[in-house]
């Protein structure tokens, strides 16, 4: 079964248009959702979660159409926005309380031994929590009540590279179970490259690329060459590139690189920048 099926996703707002967006994330693995500030990616999560309405298209979480039992669902459903929105005046030990109340199968033997593992402080009050402090919190409380899909938007930005590598840690954790998934987005593609099965990108509401991670990177290369050399490759090959003085550097499809050009292994945020800049 898959974790999210999306089909025809449209949504439309005076100056921003996520259009016709098809995703599809099995079980068992980690999307990485890309793109720029701006590009769709917090729209389309709040679509996954109903907190906006579709204008068409369809969406279906854990085989279920994401507007019926949406009780249901979402109790299978953890979820860390960019913001925690946690009272200020409250505890981690008092959110665990009023988290049993909330979800069916809230775990307080899970909650503490995560906020044991992360080093929370039980009793000092959210107001007082650093940015890392929080999302850290955030995942905790997705985690207790042990979901089968965990929704991380922007989850990592603003961290430090010791929190981050926590947050990164946890999400591979949960993932073990092959009846689990993940849905992340963030700017910040190295996170993702990390701890991704799928990468899709977002440019301007469109979706412009998705694919598995170590297809894109066994896909493509950077070519370093000389500006007589460029021209030996086919252009529809090219997917983005950088003249300067000493040269060209050429985002290609590896199958199309012509014997005896050398090439390199292309990152995937080096890949997405190619990708972006060749369709605006």
């Amino acid at each position: 079964m898959n974790a999210i099926e999306i089909k025809g996703l449209t949504k439309t707002y005076a100056d921003f248009t996520l259009s016709n967006l098809n995703l599809t994330l099995p079980s068992g693995c980690i999307m990485g959702l890309v793109g720029e500030n701006g590009a769709g990616k917090s729209t389309t999560i709040k679509l996954i979660l109903d907190i906006i309405k579709k204008d068409s298209g369809t969406i279906k979480i854990l085989g279920k159409d994401n507007q019926e039992d949406i009780k249901c669902t979402k109790e299978e459903i953890g979820v860390v926005l960019d913001e925690v929105g946690f009272p200020d005046c409250l505890t981690a030990i008092q959110f665990g309380k009023i988290m049993e109340n909330t979800y069916q199968n809230w775990d307080n033997a899970v909650y503490g031994n995560l906020l044991k593992k992360l080093s929370m402080p039980g009793k000092k009050m959210f107001q007082e929590y650093s940015r890392g402090m929080k999302m850290k919190l955030g995942i905790a409380v997705a985690l207790s009540h042990h979901p089968k899909l965990l929704i991380l938007d922007e989850a990592t930005n603003g961290l430090d590279p010791v929190a981050r590598d926590e947050v990164v840690d946890m999400v591979c954790e949960f993932t073990r179970d092959e009846n689990h998934a993940v849905l992340v987005s963030s700017h910040i593609v190295t996170d993702l490259e990390k701890i991704c099965d799928y990468i899709a990108f977002l440019h301007r509401g469109k979706l412009i690329l998705c694919e598995e991670k170590d297809v894109l990177l066994t896909e493509y290369g950077i070519v370093h060459c000389t500006f007589e050399s460029i021209q030996e490759i086919a252009a529809s090959a090219i997917i983005g590139k950088r003249e300067t003085a000493f040269g060209v550097e050429a985002v290609v499809k590896r199958k199309d690189i012509p014997a005896g050009l050398d090439y390199s292994p292309v990152s995937i945020e080096e890949l997405f920048v190619s990708m972006v800049k060749e369709v605006k």
